[in-house]
């Protein structure tokens, strides 16, 4: 959420920042609205301080002895103004919360104009792309030919755009995971969290999810909760309406988590195999820290999430995201892309992003050095990386030309130790 006194002093930059992610916010009505309220406000101020001087006359009269029945009852009409007026105020203030948790973030200066992934910048490649001395399999193909994933399966059980992962499948699963929570939390300094995958709205409202995109998400109706589509949710939510003493910053939290999306995107080849799919598993990385170190945090935790890839050996590329292809609540983000030669596509395995005060100031996360008053820290996240496109790119990448796959020597010891995966391995 944007400060209202930000906006109010500077009207124009958030309407063409709004404008250029693409978002249609009522930032006329949110001003007009805070025009009106300004002057109740000060209306209500002047009824009060009137009855208050009233006040001290009744008490004046009743001292000498004299008769304040007429003023009293004076009184008792100018509190039943004020309460009227106390009562505007209040749904005025509901009615202002409401547009500005739809107002967007504030893209950061360095950002790119523009409206599509065509207008992202890349910043950053590493690796090369493999030559094959076959034709590459699409990872679907590879699945099915040593039961890896069944899909067919997962459609009977759930729907479209689920993935059943099965013996060797499911195992390459655990061990990417066990093996991201490893490196976070030895080499990067990150606490492990195990969280909830549900969420309530506050929650949700908090991180920016709600209201906007809440069309997207799975709710349990009952109970008003949410199954969380990223562990970005719970995690930064551990401190939402508390002060942190600044001692605490900067804040390194890392969770493996569920991931729930009803918007599984396009149809066709776009969403085949698990290229889009409504469940997929993530390591998350969460930060709070201190809003002058949050660019240099925002780089560390790009690292952080590169370290991942660059230790499994495969090749990428970091997309700086344009103000079109910005989340809601980002003011700067950083995409992570993989090359999956069977599809032959860039897939994008992580999103690094610094939310700057945005998400503190919808949760109330602050900080407070000593003696002086508390500031709202700022929030970043970044997928340490997502599992599903990530065993795309492993599964493309490292296959053989008997359809076998070579296990990547960073995951080994997770998987028991085998080198290669595949019936006829």
């Amino acid at each position: 959420m944007l400060d209202l006194d930000f906006i109010r002093g500077n009207p124009d930059k958030v309407k063409a920042a709004a404008a250029n992610k693409g978002d249609k916010a009522d930032l006329d009505g949110l001003l007009k609205l805070d025009e009106e309220r300004r002057r109740l406000v000060r209306e209500l101020e002047q009824q009060r301080s009137q009855l208050n001087a009233a006040s001290k006359k009744v008490a004046e009269l009743k001292r000498s002895g004299q008769n304040a029945d007429e003023l009293i009852a004076q009184n008792r009409q100018l509190a039943d103004q004020i309460k009227q007026l106390d009562s505007q105020r209040t749904t005025f203030d509901g009615k202002i919360e409401q547009i500005l948790l739809r107002v967007p973030n504030v893209p950061a200066e360095d950002v790119p104009i523009g409206r599509t992934a065509q207008d992202n910048v890349e910043v950053k490649s590493w690796g090369q792309k493999r030559s094959f001395d076959f034709k590459p399999a699409a990872h679907w193909d590879l699945a099915k030919m040593h039961g890896l994933i069944d899909f067919e399966r997962a459609a009977k059980i759930a729907g479209s755009n689920f993935a059943l992962f099965m013996g060797e499948g499911a195992k390459l699963e655990r061990a990417l995971i066990n093996f991201m929570l490893e490196l976070h939390t030895t080499k990067h300094g990150y606490t492990e969290i195990s969280p909830p995958f549900l969420v309530n709205r506050k929650a949700m409202t908090g991180t920016g999810q709600l209201p906007k995109l809440e069309e997207d998400m799975y709710r349990c109706e009952i109970d008003d909760f949410f199954l969380i589509p990223t562990a970005e949710v719970p995690v930064t939510s551990i401190h939402a309406g508390e002060v942190l003493e600044a001692e605490r910053l900067p804040i390194y939290y890392t969770a493996y988590s569920g991931c729930f999306r009803r918007e599984a995107g396009s149809y066709g080849k776009e969403t085949r195999g698990l290229l889009r799919v409504h469940q997929f598993d993530k390591v998350e990385l969460v930060k709070l820290v201190r809003p002058e170190t949050s660019y240099d945090e925002l780089e560390k935790l790009l690292k952080d999430a590169l370290d991942v890839i660059e230790a499994l050996g495969l090749p990428y590329r970091v997309m700086k995201l344009c103000t079109g292809e910005l989340s809601f609540s980002a003011a700067k983000c950083y995409d992570i892309e993989l090359w999956a030669p069977g599809v032959e596509r860039w897939l994008e395995v992580s999103s690094c992003s610094n939310f700057e005060d945005f998400q503190a100031r919808r949760a109330g996360i602050r900080f407070r050095e000593r003696g002086g008053k508390p500031q709202f820290v700022h929030t970043l996240n970044g997928s340490g990386v997502a599992l599903p496109r990530l065993v795309i790119a492993i599964l493309e990448n490292y296959q053989n030309a008997d359809g076998t796959i070579t296990v990547p020597e960073a995951i080994r010891p997770f998987m028991g130790g085998r080198e290669v995966i595949g019936k006829n391995a």
